[in-house]
């Protein structure tokens, strides 16, 4: 059966569906969850391979999350007729531009299922109000290739830095989990992946899709706090429960400033990806 909530994610892991001899070495991976691909990870001639492999994944459904093809496809309808009674956390619905799309999900599996729209074009992100509130989504990612295609931009942080925060701001005032920052496509390049991911942390995001295992640890190491952040929120907790004054280092201790304590200590209580 399909789950109805998702916990939130750091580095969710695409793996082609049409691949399944990969699929229990990316849930190996260290990723807190695999995305299994119909959509552009497989070719036209292997989608309905790739449907009956996703069908038998084997995998924690909790830790499972499929992306079917989008709404305007020619397999949609198959991919959701495919996934009525497999286990897994969620969809991954592409190209999503209107509520619509997250209702023509629900309709075809007549339940509601969790969602996770992936905002890919300048209509998609216009109409993030809508598609936020549609019943089910549980956050957002960023498609950000694609996105960039549409608009004719670079696939770039300051052309799309736009988007980023509009999706971030849009996802809190939705009462959402922080949304996913897009792939960045480079997979040999640690130091890339860990600046790109420090980014979106430092905006808000929640996480930011993998493409390959190999980036797993760098996304995940970025948006945990560092050792200082861990040591000022404890020193900052520590002044409410003996009573000291409440300032430290020069800094006012107020309300705000004992709030993003909690948070940076809550981040680092969460359990490791895998």
């Amino acid at each position: 059966m399909v789950s109805t909530s998702i916990r939130p994610l750091i580095a969710p892991l695409f793996v082609p569906g049409d691949r399944p001899e990969r699929f229990a070495k990316a849930a190996a991976s260290g990723a807190d969850a695999v995305i299994l691909d119909l959509e552009d990870a497989v070719a036209a001639e292997r989608k309905a391979y790739a449907r009956e492999c996703i069908r038998s994944h084997g995998l924690d459904g909790s830790r499972t999350i499929i992306r079917v093809n989008a709404r305007t496809s020619p397999w949609f309808e198959a991919d959701l007729a495919a996934l009525r009674e497999i286990p897994i956390a969620a969809l991954m619905l592409p190209k999503v531009e209107h509520a619509g799309d997250i209702a023509a999900i629900q309709a075809a599996l007549q339940r509601t299922v969790s969602v996770i729209p992936l905002i890919e074009s300048a209509a998609g992100l216009a109409g993030l109000t809508d598609i936020l509130g549609a019943p089910g989504v549980c956050m957002a990612a960023l498609g950000s290739i694609d996105y960039a295609l549409d608009l004719g931009c670079a696939h770039a942080w300051e052309p799309l830095l736009p988007a980023r925060a509009e999706l971030v701001l849009r996802s809190r005032l939705a009462g959402l989990a922080a949304p996913l920052d897009g792939v960045t496509t480079a997979i040999d390049d640690p130091v890339a992946v860990a600046h790109d991911a420090r980014r979106a942390a430092d905006l808000g995001f929640g996480g930011k899709l993998a493409i390959h295992p190999r980036q797993i640890a760098p996304i995940s190491h970025a948006f945990r706090p560092d050792e200082a952040a861990v040591s000022w929120a404890q020193r900052v907790i520590a002044t409410a429960d003996t009573g000291a004054a409440r300032s430290l280092d020069g800094e006012m201790i107020d309300r705000p400033v004992m709030e993003r304590a909690r948070r940076i200590l809550a981040r680092m209580a969460k359990p490791d990806a895998r």
